[in-house]
C-alpha cells in the first residue's frame, strides 16, 4: 500500500521542524528555514500548519495521546493496582518520547491556552486524581503531585543517563517518597530544659519523617541530638570561622548545645549542582525562556549557586 504524500509531506516538515527546534530553539526558527530545509515553500508548509504553534501542537500529540490512553487503562482496577500502573506508565511514556520532550521543555508553554493546554491541564489531573486514591486528603494529594514530577522532570534533566538506568532511579524514589511512615518508629526524645517548652511547637501533628527531621534541625537543640552530616554547612577556606583561633577552655554543656546550634546548615537546598544539572541549567539560560531566579527554583538551589556555574564556563 502507497503512502499518502500529503501525510508523507507532514511527516517529512515536523522531522524537520523537531531537528530545527533542537538545533536553534522553537523561538529563533522561522518556517522559511524549515521549508529551505525541505525545500518546500513557506507557502507548502502553511498548507499543513497554518501557524508555526500548530507545528509544537503537532510534535506533542503522540505524547498526550498515550498518556491518555495510559490514563484510560487503569479503569476498573483498584486503587493501588492503578496507582502503579500511572507512575510505571507514566515513566515508560516520557521515556519513550524522551527527544521532544526535552526539547519542547523550554518551549511547551507557547502553546497557548488552547485545545492542547487544557488536555495537558486534564490529563495531569486525572493521573493526580488515580495516584492520590479516593478520598484523598491534603497530604495525599500533595504526594500525588509531586509523584507525577518525579516521573517527568528527570527525563530533562539527565539527559545523558540510559533509559533502563533513569527508569530504575526514577521509580525507586516514587516508591520512597509514597511509601508509608513506619508504625514501629521509636517515640522522639522529650524536649531538654534548654531547647524549651515550645522548640518543636512548628514541627505539626501531619509532618512525615522527613519534614520532622527537618523540623527538628531548625527547632533548636535537643539535649542529645547530633547534626547529620549532609546538615552541617562546611566553611570555606579562609573565611571568618575558619581563621578564628580555637578557644581552648572547655565547653559547658550549654555552651555546647549553642555552638551546634550555630554550625546547623539551613537545610534545604544542597550546596551544589551535579553535573547534569549544571548542563541543564546552561540550556536553559542559554535559551533565554528562564531567568536566575526560574533555574534556582527549578533545580532547588540558590540563586548564587547558579550564578557560580553559569559564570565558570
Amino acid at each position: 500500500m502507497t503512502a499518502d504524500p500529503a501525510d508523507d509531506t507532514r511527516t517529512r516538515i515536523l522531522r524537520a521542524a523537531l531537528d530545527l527546534f533542537a538545533e536553534h530553539g522553537y523561538q529563533r526558527t522561522s518556517l522559511r528555514q524549515i521549508g529551505e530545509r525541505l525545500r518546500l515553500t513557506k507557502t507548502a508548509i502553511l498548507y499543513h500548519f497554518p501557524a508555526k504553534e500548530h507545528l509544537l501542537a503537532a510534535l506533542i500529540e503522540p505524547l498526550l495521546a498515550d498518556l491518555e490512553r495510559l490514563l484510560d487503562a487503569t479503569q476498573g482496577q483498584p486503587t493501588e493496582q492503578a496507582r502503579w500502573t500511572v507512575l510505571e506508565g507514566w515513566v515508560d511514556v516520557m521515556l519513550a518520547h524522551r527527544r521532544p520532550l526535552g526539547m519542547l521543555y523550554h518551549d511547551i508553554a507557547l502553546v497557548g491556552r488552547g485545545d492542547t493546554y487544557h488536555r495537558l491541564i486534564t490529563i495531569a489531573m486525572r493521573a493526580n486524581d488515580v495516584i492520590a486514591g479516593p478520598d484523598a486528603g491534603r497530604r495525599e494529594r500533595v504526594r500525588a503531585v509531586q509523584a507525577v514530577a518525579a516521573c517527568s522532570d528527570p527525563i530533562v534533566f539527565f539527559t545523558d543517563v540510559p533509559d533502563e538506568v533513569l527508569r530504575a532511579d526514577m521509580l525507586d524514589g516514587v516508591r520512597r517518597l509514597l511509601a508509608p511512615p513506619p508504625t514501629d518508629a521509636a517515640a522522639p526524645p522529650p524536649l531538654s530544659a534548654a531547647a524549651g517548652p515550645h522548640a518543636n511547637a512548628g514541627a505539626g501533628p501531619h509532618a512525615d519523617a522527613a519534614a520532622g527531621a527537618r523540623t527538628e534541625l531548625a527547632a533548636g537543640p535537643r539535649g542529645t541530638t547530633t547534626v547529620p552530616a549532609s546538615a552541617r554547612e562546611t566553611p570555606a577556606p579562609g573565611t571568618g570561622r575558619d581563621a578564628a583561633p580555637r578557644n581552648t577552655t572547655p565547653a559547658t554543656p550549654s555552651d555546647a548545645a549553642g555552638g551546634a546550634a550555630g554550625r546547623r546548615r539551613r537545610p534545604g537546598r544542597p550546596p551544589a549542582l551535579g553535573r547534569e544539572q549544571v548542563e541543564a541549567a546552561r540550556r536553559m539560560h542559554a535559551a533565554g525562556t528562564h531567568s536566575v531566579d526560574a533555574i534556582a527554583a527549578a533545580l532547588g538551589v540558590s540563586r548564587a549557586t547558579v550564578y557560580r556555574h553559569l559564570t565558570t564556563q
